[in-house]
């Protein structure tokens, strides 16, 4: 943040000083591919800082991929299934709960807060019910040209960081990470979020065991108020 700073003062104040630059008209959104950018000029190996704001600026227009998060603003109730017994005809611990999807930052990217009761183990063994609580943001990074994603909850310390592509065909996000749960086990994650129509959509965790991919956990979301 110290080093960023400077730079991003310095890059205003030379587009600040640009007539020409000042005068461009405001971004609108583009289309489902990112930017097209020109590389910044380097004389002498030193990048000009005009060139740079202009690609920055370039990068944080919108477009299509941005729009298709921002369609599923709104709220939502849901509910939940987990196979966390290791026997596999064991059924699914279920639950319900509600999520509240929002766009920020002008639409560049959106917010889902989810809240639920659960089961979990106490300290005696005994299965007990808490809320739960959880938030995540989503967006598509146009340098990366790639969604991202990253999810806080009330079960952890951590940060999950995700990245993942759009399948327009089956109307499909699918989303990869690397989670540790607990020090020196780390899981590779793949979710995967398909939009049924305007109301209905699901989602699916899968974690790798072992080698072997595993689905332990299902969410069916139905929109609160058809849209």
């Amino acid at each position: 943040m110290k080093t960023l700073m400077p730079l991003i003062t310095i890059l205003f104040a030379t587009v600040i000083a640009t007539p020409s630059f000042a005068q461009s008209p405001a971004a609108s959104p583009a289309t489902a591919s990112s930017p097209s950018v020109a590389k910044p000029a380097a004389p002498g190996g030193q990048p000009n800082p005009q060139e740079m704001m202009k690609q920055m600026m370039e990068l944080s227009k919108l477009n299509e991929n941005h729009k298709l998060l921002s369609g599923l603003d709104g709220n939502w109730n849901y509910t939940i299934k987990f196979w966390m017994n290791p026997d596999p005809n064991a059924k699914p611990q279920e639950s319900k709960g509600t999520a509240v999807r929002k766009s920020i930052m002008d639409g560049r990217y959106s917010v889902m807060d989810v809240t639920g009761k659960m089961e979990t183990p106490g300290p005696d063994g005994k299965k007990k019910e808490m809320t739960f609580k959880g938030h995540g943001i989503e967006g598509y990074d146009n340098v990366k040209k790639k969604f991202v994603g990253t999810w806080v909850d009330n079960m952890g310390t951590g940060i999950m960081f995700s990245e993942g592509t759009y399948d327009p065909a089956t109307k499909t996000f699918t989303y990869t990470s690397e989670y540790e749960g607990i020090p020196g086990m780390k899981q590779q994650i793949r979710e995967v979020l398909k939009i049924a129509d305007n109301n209905h959509m699901t989602f699916e965790w899968y974690e790798n065991q072992g080698g072997q991919e595993k689905k332990t956990m299902e969410i069916n979301y139905t929109r609160a108020g058809k849209k």
